[in-house]
């Protein structure tokens, strides 16, 4: 509606909760914020899409900590396409749409400008980014193929295309995700019983921490002890998005290839 004062930005496969526009609204008013944005439920049918998805807002919330985003004095800013609401006169001062259009992670780079923004005439500043229960994606992710590209087509972009970043990461997914399973498995080999216990508590440890997520997500606690399983179906999406980059063929998205510095 011309005039508006927000904007309400989905993806033709959300189905929102009855409550969340207004909630949304509320939110924005409340906080005085320009940007609001929802982590919608993922769809989690079919084993590939319970073993990946939970783990995809896990590693997510990692990479973007929530608190860090929703921090004014923090520069770090993400929204989630998928539900945002969004002050009209601060995009307009952000440079319109124009401004994100060759950003292949756009919801990201659109944050980001937001959150750049010096304070309104009425004060409103900042973005917020939370998770949703209610609004879901119908999006179906039919076996490892469709989740491997829609990991694979961004990746590398997240890491700024950076060589070190990369090689920095898979070292840290590996130490912190797949060392301690390995360890306390291989004990009977390597026959530290305190290497292998430590790594056992690390294990747990890491699996108690992936709880509220599968709960969140309606899945069996189990599936938690599988995050190191996880994790290593993710270090090598990244990889193959980094080898994609490097071959010219990163960044496909609706057919067309991406080039690296418009999201940087």
């Amino acid at each position: 509606m011309p005039g508006a004062p927000y904007l309400w930005l989905s993806d033709a496969d959300i189905a929102p909760g009855p409550a969340t526009l207004r909630r949304l609204v509320a939110h924005a008013e409340a906080g005085r914020l320009n940007l609001v944005s929802l982590m919608v439920a993922l769809s989690c049918r079919g084993p590939w899409a319970r073993l990946l998805i939970p783990p995809f807002i896990y590693f997510f919330q990692m990479l973007h900590p929530f608190p860090w985003v929703n921090d004014p004095a923090r520069a770090t800013a993400a929204a989630a396409g998928g539900c945002v609401l969004l002050r009209r006169e601060a995009l307009d001062r952000a440079g319109g749409f124009a401004g994100v259009k060759g950003a292949l992670i756009d919801d990201c780079a659109l944050a980001r400008a937001i959150k750049a923004l010096t304070p309104s005439q009425d004060g409103a500043q900042g973005v917020w980014l939370g998770l949703a229960t209610e609004s879901r994606s119908l999006r179906p992710y039919r076996g490892l193929g469709e989740i491997w590209r829609m990991v694979a087509r961004s990746a590398y972009t997240q890491l700024r295309h950076s060589p070190l970043l990369l090689l920095g990461t898979l070292i840290a997914m590996s130490l912190t995700f797949l060392a301690p399973p390995l360890l306390a498995l291989s004990a009977g080999l390597h026959g530290d019983g305190v290497a292998a216990g430590l790594a056992a508590a690390a294990w747990v440890l890491m699996a108690l921490s992936a709880v509220p997520t599968l709960r969140l997500y309606r899945q069996p606690v189990w599936l938690a002890a599988l995050l190191p399983l996880a994790a290593g179906f993710y270090c090598a999406m990244t990889l193959d998005s980094a080898l994609r980059h490097w071959r010219g063929a990163g960044g496909v998205w609706k057919d067309r290839v991406h080039p690296g510095p418009s999201d940087l």
